[in-house]
């Protein structure tokens, strides 16, 4: 069924029906249930003609035949079994509608999110964060009724005013012939209001990502609007995005109300062109009794399925307007060269680590994607094993995209990363970031336990390292302060937590992981004095027998760095040591007397 329809669309026979390529192909992951659905409509369809050809029948016999009540027994059970049957049919049905949405959603969730982890945190800082939650939950949610619905009733409507025109034109040409006539009258009419329909449902989920976007951002920023006082201002630009929404979704409805109206106002003349022809012809006794009463009972149900993909047809738009966004996300171009140059399957690994191999920029360029300059331009550097290379320059030099780099989240516009002797694009990413710790200056703590927290950095730890770590950190006397201990559940962002203890959890992490190599991206640079001191000797110990890379926002903490690297302007103007890039009275000079390190 889904070949069928991937075809009309392709020979333009069907036209302006909300037939999406690419959802017809997630459709197939459910075929089985797809197809169920259709058998249990069809099946519906062809009971709907046995049950008005079984109703007729004792009609025309008591009535005009003058049987009695035994002599139609057999045909009243016969039309008892037939309504049983139907209303099984119906919730077969259903079922199978609901299992085809069920399955096409959790998959289409599951593409997105693995999207947005390829692209990585450069693609998702671009972007809103709370549009990106809309089109991966209210987005998909309104998927259901398309696949649900939409689809399955787009074949029915085909196929069940076929199935009675085939019942009724043996029975009575001209009124076959005026069914026909009329049927294309329904989806002219749908057609013509979809159009209008198309544009405001688009306006609309337009609307409802806006208002995700900025809701979230309200929600995040809250404790900062209260402290500047800003929070009235706020509330009231939420009420204006609030009723652009309103505005918005009423536009749909009004369309949907409209286009209820006009469907069923075209059903019921085309029903009454079909009931006033059979009546005039059944006076002049030109027709039999059981004959016109079977047309005139199957007749507004041949418009049924027509009238009911007229409702359906604006559910299919809300979900087309919702994969629109969905699969923009999900045709983004990966930034990752290795799947630019399929190396995703080669089965390179890394020889050693990288303790005993030293990382090297060659010549690497990046350009982020709609920019014309490059961020970072021709740079070139190793970091040796062991070594604690700092990384400085005011904001906007590069530092971070260096860091997304050496993370693998972005792959270099020119020039190559190398471990040792092999390239970063010959190894598979998890490899890579296998050899990698990384601690912020805010570490990304979720809802859930300490213990789940921690084991992001190692999912199979086990308690005994888990604890060992905590200890390194000095995390363990935080945990047993604690009512609940290693049990005690934080809310997102480390709600629960002071900011002194969320670190220490960041640190405990990059202990649990134990990496060779480790990013820092001063993870005290938040803290007070105190704080930061308790912590500065964790940090040590977690730098020691490791390759370390600082990106320092104060130059205060760089001074015992092995190399420091210097970023201008996308540039490396300057590489050495603290004493020497001092004496050169160059950028790092300069930087130094400022006080900045790119905050």
């Amino acid at each position: 069924m889904v070949n069928a329809l991937t075809r009309a669309r392709a020979s333009g026979t069907i036209i302006r029906m909300n037939i999406d390529p690419r959802l017809l192909r997630q459709a197939r992951i459910a075929h089985t249930a797809l197809l169920l659905t259709v058998i249990f409509g069809l099946a519906g369809g062809l009971l709907v003609l046995a049950q008005a050809s079984s109703l007729s029948a004792v009609i025309a016999r008591v009535f005009i035949g003058k049987q009695s009540l035994a002599q139609v027994i057999p045909l009243l059970r016969w039309l008892l079994a037939v309504f049983i049957l139907r209303a099984g049919v119906v919730l077969g049905g259903e079922v199978a509608a609901n299992g085809v949405a069920v399955r096409v959603k959790g998959s289409l969730r599951e593409l997105l999110l693995e999207k947005l982890i390829r692209l990585g945190p450069a693609y998702q800082a671009r972007q809103e964060s709370g549009e990106l939650v809309a089109s991966a939950l209210q987005g998909v949610e309104s998927l259901d009724a398309y696949f649900s619905q939409f689809l399955p009733q787009l074949v029915l409507a085909a196929m069940i005013p076929l199935a009675v025109l085939v019942a009724v034109f043996p029975r009575d040409l001209l009124s076959g012939a005026v069914l026909l006539l009329t049927a294309p009258l329904i989806p002219i009419f749908m057609i013509l209001i979809g159009r209008l329909s198309e544009a405001l449902t688009t306006r609309q989920f337009t609307a409802l990502k806006r208002m995700s976007a900025f809701f979230l951002d309200t929600l995040q920023g809250l404790t900062t609007l209260k402290a500047l006082g800003q929070s009235h201002n706020r509330a009231a630009r939420i009420s204006e995005v609030s009723e652009c929404y309103r505005r918005a979704t009423m536009g749909v409805l009004q369309t949907t109300f409209l286009s209820a109206l006009v469907l069923e106002l075209v059903g019921t003349l085309s029903t009454a062109i079909v009931a006033v022809e059979i009546g005039l012809r059944l006076m002049y006794g030109r027709l039999g009794f059981e004959q016109a009463l079977f047309i005139l009972i199957v007749a507004p149900e041949f418009y049924l399925p027509l009238r009911t993909l007229g409702l359906r047809f604006h559910a299919g738009m809300s979900g087309v307007a919702a994969a629109r966004r969905i699969f923009e996300i999900l045709d983004t171009p990966e930034t990752d060269a290795r799947s630019q140059s399929g190396n995703v399957y080669r089965s390179a690994r890394l020889t050693g680590s990288w303790i005993d191999q030293p990382v090297c920029f060659e010549s690497v360029t990046y350009y982020y994607p709609g920019r014309e300059e490059a961020v970072l331009k021709d740079i070139s550097f190793c970091i040796q094993p062991g070594e604690l290379v700092a990384l400085v320059g005011r904001s906007g030099a590069g530092k971070s995209t260096l860091a997304h780099l050496l993370l693998g989240f972005i792959q270099p516009t020119g020039g190559k990363i190398r471990a040792g002797h092999q390239r970063m694009q010959d190894i598979p990413i998890e490899d890579w970031r296998r050899q990698i710790a990384w601690v912020g200056q805010q570490p990304v703590l979720f809802q859930g336990s300490l213990v789940d927290n921690l084991r992001i950095a190692k999912d199979d730890a086990s308690l005994e390292e888990i604890q060992r770590a905590a200890e390194q950190a000095g995390l363990a006397e935080v945990v047993a302060a604690l009512p609940s201990g290693w049990d005690t559940r934080i809310g997102d962002g480390g709600v629960g937590l002071s900011g002194g203890q969320a670190q220490r959890l960041a640190l405990a992490r990059a202990f649990l992981r134990d990496a060779p190599l480790l990013i820092l991206d001063e993870p005290t640079a938040h803290l007070d004095p105190v704080q930061e001191m308790a912590l500065a000797d964790v940090t040590r110990r977690l730098c020691v027998d490791r390759t370390v890379l600082v990106i320092a926002h104060r130059l205060q903490t760089v001074r015992e760095a092995d190399n420091i690297l210097v970023l201008e302007d996308g540039h490396l103007v300057e590489m050495g040591q603290h004493d020497d890039l001092l004496a050169q009275g160059g950028a790092y000079a300069r930087l130094l007397r400022a006080g900045e390190g790119g905050e």
